[in-house]
């Protein structure tokens, strides 16, 4: 693995990049990579990562970012633990800022021998692997800034030496603008000064390499009143004395390479790469799918190689040769030998290709490239392999959709552009080169082109339906010429009629995408045909198990599927990731599924065995869900869902009822720990029932309770009793939840309490995390009404934690927005507001829009306590305009964004904008029915009320919370600071009288009240 500093913080194995997601993550993993292998102890992590601001509990915080870090890295590099610290397992050759510094270093040392060329080479490269200001985006981290300003004084020394190089290389004409932009940027830089003096005499202006010491020496007397140094001193003698080399002015050189005619977009980290990769490698292969942009990254990689500018570069393109035996002549005739004399001679004497190359290139650094190889791979192998042991200094750069396999090969695979996640903005989607590759062209096509709210939602579509594969973006920007955005991405189903006109002067195989797949297609031998085909039913991909199930017959046997989709990885038809799963690109999918499509027979065998392999696995991994096997059954469910969503939609279609009734129940409660809601059963007794529903489930009642959240039916809470003796501690934990909850929504807070612990130990007791999670809500809740604030923060602590591992978006927004506000709540406004900008982070990028709606609502609260209303309200403006576009994230966050902003005009003393909003926030609230949302509506009315001229009635309603909630909130400061204003008053006598009154009003009563008074009913 290779991890990049130098920039942005990365890491990637080949060209595939590891997601690295939480500004936290990347700054752990920069320092482990600072070490090149070496430990680094647990407190000097936790210094480097927090310094003085670390967290209570640091040494299970830095335990929880290391598990994380690691789970980001499996498969690509281990962090191992040490002697009370940790170490990532990567060679300082893996880090790029060891490899600057290894190659600055070798570079000066070759300057200081004498060694020009090779001091420019190395220079160069070290340079080449800067992607940006070091550190760039985790300069936040205590350890960052001291490393990231030595390593611009590192970069910016080399950048001097490579002009002294370049400058003794005869090349001062290249490097003299980047001298005179570097003077303008250090004006008071000596060693600057006296390179342009010597770039700028070498060019025949010695009248400005003069006027360039006095400007040096003038500002150096003036600004720090001293004289130029000794060096600088002697520059300019030898300029006065005409002693200064001069260079001659070169014509410029006609470049061996195609002309480009558009913008290089997009692969910038891997440009950066391959051109290390060039460097440390003789034969370097790049490999990847048809239309991924191969032989656009290898031009550019080699325009930037040292073989370019000396004249050493030879480009060969091998798509027109079809002959393995004109292979030779090709790669003669790039080289300028179109002589009659290529053999000479016949008999023994005659010269081989390979010698009569060998005689051409002669010795010197020398790039060969040869583009498109995949049908003449092993024609190209052969003389690759030859020409290679021939000649010791001669390097080769291949493009090919399957590896030329010999010795010594540097393999560089290039797959799709980088999508975006989520539901990013218009400027954010930008970020990534999927998304910049196919406005750009469109821009070229349409040039009144935006992506903007109106297009983002089309554009993000196509970008995904095709992969982020270039040449497919591409195609589809031409569409514009005669569709719109929303068009072409309403008709990706039909891709092969859709993209059908590409450039006219390009490649066949690169004119249409139903070309280029079948170009990749008819290089497959029958074996690959058939194996590519069956796979195409996977919609998500295949384990090896899975295909030697499904796709294995007379024709295939599964002892040989290993091997044939070996082959298929080997031609960049398949991919296959860490965890050993198999998938195709949308678009070869789509060609191989028209294949598999065209024999019936073949296709129901196909999708025989597909249902019967799914409905198995799940009824496997179901009853796992509710153990300590829980992860990895989840894990299962998670990398096979797009499978089973698949055969259960292929057996419902079927007619096979009783199958598909298991198939449900099978998958039942995967989706009601995965908050898929719209996937559950109706109730059990709703006449026109799902088979499923009507069957007895173990999860049924836990399901049930959870949403019963919104319902007023006391009947769900019936039958508990029994189930609360069940042998069985899942069960038994369950009902007891189940039991404490239909108590709290009826007002009880404190009946419920021996059910809450009980409920919580049930769910340890069999290690199912969700149920731990659901346990611990109403747990943390009791704490922070009582104003327990170390209890209910160590509480949603524990519940984030195992939110995060579950990977379940709603208990993960609930448990850090509660831990957020527990913290405001406990006066720690830092510390909200540190857990809120991270939680808002990593909703952004993951595109999860209920954390982000709960964060947002979370940070103008903090705003609001801080004592920032201007700030709150412009966060909860920011929250109602994200929502305009984007209607789902609306509807998540319109009753949390009406009713923060009357808590805002309560704060301000504004009562009448506050009446003015509350009908629509109690409207929203009464809705939801739940006994916090009604809590909610006496606790605003209960501020409001004063301000009105009615503080008895405002205490009355602060009496009524209790009723809907089972207790006063006194952990919410605001609520408490109320109470004092009422008391001075009304006098404390006063405050309680009415307070009692409105508290023993029954739930029925006490609603009516509310409703009166919140909507003027």
């Amino acid at each position: 693995m290779k991890v990049d500093l130098l920039g942005p913080v990365g890491a990637g194995s080949g060209s595939e990049p590891v997601e690295i997601g939480g500004v936290r993550l990347r700054m752990l993993l920069a320092r482990l990579a600072l070490e090149g292998g070496r430990p680094v102890s647990a407190d000097g992590l936790v210094d480097g990562l927090w310094g003085e601001q670390s967290p209570a509990d640091a040494a299970n915080a830095l335990q929880a970012l290391v598990s994380r870090l690691r789970k980001s890295l499996r498969g690509h590099a281990a962090v191992e633990s040490v002697g009370g610290g940790y170490r990532l397992d990567v060679r300082e050759a893996d880090v790029d800022a060891h490899r600057f510094e290894q190659l600055a270093g070798a570079g000066r040392r070759a300057l200081a021998a004498g060694r020009s060329a090779e001091a420019a080479h190395k220079l160069g490269t070290a340079l080449a692997l800067w992607r940006g200001p070091a550190l760039a985006d985790v300069l936040d981290a205590p350890f960052a800034a001291p490393v990231a300003t030595r390593l611009d004084d590192l970069r910016a020394a080399a950048v001097e030496d490579r002009f002294d190089a370049e400058i003794r290389e005869g090349r001062s004409a290249d490097v003299l603008a980047d001298l005179e932009a570097a003077g303008a940027q250090h004006p008071l830089s000596e060693r600057i000064a006296g390179l342009r003096m010597r770039a700028l005499a070498a060019v025949g202006r010695q009248s400005d390499a003069l006027a360039a010491y006095e400007e040096l020496r003038t500002r150096l007397g003036d600004e720090l009143g001293v004289d130029p140094s000794a060096d600088v001193k002697d520059v300019h003698l030898a300029l006065l004395r005409g002693e200064l080399e001069r260079h001659p002015v070169k014509a410029a050189a006609v470049s061996p390479l195609p002309a480009r005619l558009t913008t290089f977009v997009g692969r910038d980290g891997e440009l950066a790469r391959l051109g290390a990769l060039m460097t440390a490698s003789r034969l370097v292969t790049l490999v990847g799918p048809g239309g991924a942009g191969k032989t656009r990254l290898s031009l550019e990689a080699a325009t930037r190689d040292p073989a370019h500018d000396r004249g050493r570069l030879h480009y060969v393109p091998l798509a027109g040769v079809s002959d393995p035996g004109q292979l030779a002549d090709a790669v003669l005739g790039a080289i300028g030998a179109t002589d009659a004399g290529l053999y000479e001679g016949g008999g023994p004497g005659r010269t081989s290709p390979v010698d009569r190359l060998a005689g051409l290139l002669g010795s010197g650094d020398t790039l060969l490239m040869l583009d498109n190889c995949e049908h003449l791979v092993e024609a190209a192998a052969e003389f690759a392999d030859q020409l290679l042991g021939r000649l010791p200094e001669l390097r080769i750069l291949a493009t090919s959709r399957e590896p030329l396999a010999i010795t010594g090969e540097a393999l560089f695979h290039l797959g799709p552009l980088d999508l975006p996640h989520g539901e990013p903005e218009p400027e954010e989607a930008l970020r990534t080169a999927a998304v910049r590759l196919f406005v750009d062209r469109a821009v070229g096509v349409r040039q009144d082109f935006v992506l903007d709210d109106s297009t983002l939602d089309a554009v993000l579509r196509i970008c995904r339906g095709l992969d982020g594969m270039p040449l497919a973006l591409e195609l589809a920007a031409v569409k514009l010429r005669s569709m719109n955005v929303e068009q072409i991405a309403r008709r990706l189903d039909d891709r092969f009629r859709l993209l059908s006109s590409g450039s006219r002067t390009a490649l066949p195989r690169q004119r249409t995408l139903l070309a280029l797949v079948e170009w990749s297609w008819d290089l497959l031998d029958e074996g690959e045909r058939t194996l590519a085909r069956r796979l195409s039913a996977f919609p998500g991909g295949a384990t090896l198990d899975a295909l030697e199930v499904v796709c294995a017959d007379d024709q295939l046997p599964a002892d040989d599927i290993l091997y044939v989709v070996g082959a298929l990885i080997e031609k960049s038809l398949v991919e296959e990731n860490d965890e050993g799963r198999y998938r195709m690109l949308e678009t070869v999918r789509a060609y191989a599924g028209r294949r598999l499509a065209e024999s019936a027979e073949e296709s129901a065998a196909v999708r025989a065995r597909l249902t019967s392999y799914y409905l198995r696995l799940a009824e496997e991994h179901e009853p796992l869900l509710r153990t300590r096997d829980q992860l990895r059954a989840i894990a299962v469910f998670d990398a096979e869902h797009d499978n089973l969503g698949y055969a259960l939609k292929l057996l419902t279609d079927s007619g096979d009822h009783e199958a598909a009734g298991r198939f449900g129940s099978a998958m039942f409660w995967y989706w009601g720990i995965r908050g898929m809601s719209s996937r559950l059963p109706g109730t059990p007794d709703t006449p026109g029932a799902s088979a499923i529903a009507r069957e007895f489930h173990p999860a049924a009642q836990l399901l049930q309770m959870a949403r019963a959240v919104f319902t007023e039916d006391p009947s769900r809470s019936a039958g508990l009793d029994e189930l609360m003796r069940s042998p069985d501690p899942w069960i038994r934990a369950g009902a007891h939840l189940a039991h404490d909850f239909a108590l709290t929504e009826q007002g009880d807070l404190e009946s419920g309490k021996e059910s809450r612990a009980e409920a919580l130990r049930g769910f340890e007791q069999v290690g199912d995390r969700w149920g731990i999670v659901l346990a611990l809500l109403p747990v943390g809740t009791a704490h922070s009404l009582r104003a327990q604030y170390p209890q209910a923060i160590a509480t949603w602590e524990r519940a984030v934690a195992l939110s995060s591992e579950l990977g379940t978006e709603d208990y993960l927004y609930l448990s850090k927005a509660r831990l957020a506000r527990e913290r405001r709540r406990s006066g720690d406004i830092e510390g909200a507001f540190r857990d809120l900008h991270a939680a808002h982070r990593q909703a952004r990028e993951r595109g999860q829009l209920r954390l982000e709606a709960n964060i947002l609502v979370g940070l103008a609260n903090a705003h609001r306590r801080a004592g920032d209303l201007a700030q709150s309200d412009a966060t909860l403006d920011r929250l109602d305009a994200l929502g305009n576009r984007r209607p789902q994230l609306r509807e998540l966050a319109r009753d949390l964004i009406v009713s923060t902003r009357i808590e805002n005009r309560l704060a301000a003393g504004d009562a009448r904008a506050a009446r003015a909003l509350l009908p629509e926030a109690a409207g929203a609230l009464f809705g939801q029915g739940a006994g916090a949302a009604l809590a909610w509506v006496a606790e605003l009315l209960g501020g409001l009320l004063p301000l009105e001229g009615a503080p008895a009635d405002g205490a009355m309603a602060l009496g009524m919370s209790q009723v809907m909630r089972g207790a006063f909130d006194w952990g919410e400061p605001e609520w408490c600071e109320l109470v004092d204003r009422l008391k001075g008053v009304i006098g404390e006598s006063g405050f309680q009288e009415a307070y009692d009154k409105g508290a023993a009003y029954s739930r029925q009563d006490a609603l009516r009240w509310l409703e009166e008074r919140a909507l003027g009913t």
